[in-house]
């Protein structure tokens, strides 16, 4: 069976969090395969990566204005 190349991530930063964690289960899954190369699995994990630093990003910022919101009078 031939090895399948890693997902290719279309990441901008205006992702929605909804879809970055979607894309990075997605990548995730591929990876627990074992259907991809060393070479594919280094790449999918430096996708992973990224899509994991923007939603945290994404997260640290609601997470700023709950606190905003909790502040306000």
């Amino acid at each position: 069976m031939p090895k399948k190349p890693a997902l290719p991530i279309e990441f901008n930063d205006d992702m929605p969090y909804e879809e970055a964690i979607a894309q990075l289960e997605q990548l995730i899954a591929r990876m627990e395969s074992g259907q991809l190369s060393l070479e594919d699995t280094l790449k999918a994990y430096q996708e992973g990566a990224a899509l994991l630093k923007h939603c945290q990003a994404v997260l640290q910022k609601v997470e700023h204005q709950v606190k905003v919101f909790q502040a306000a009078p």
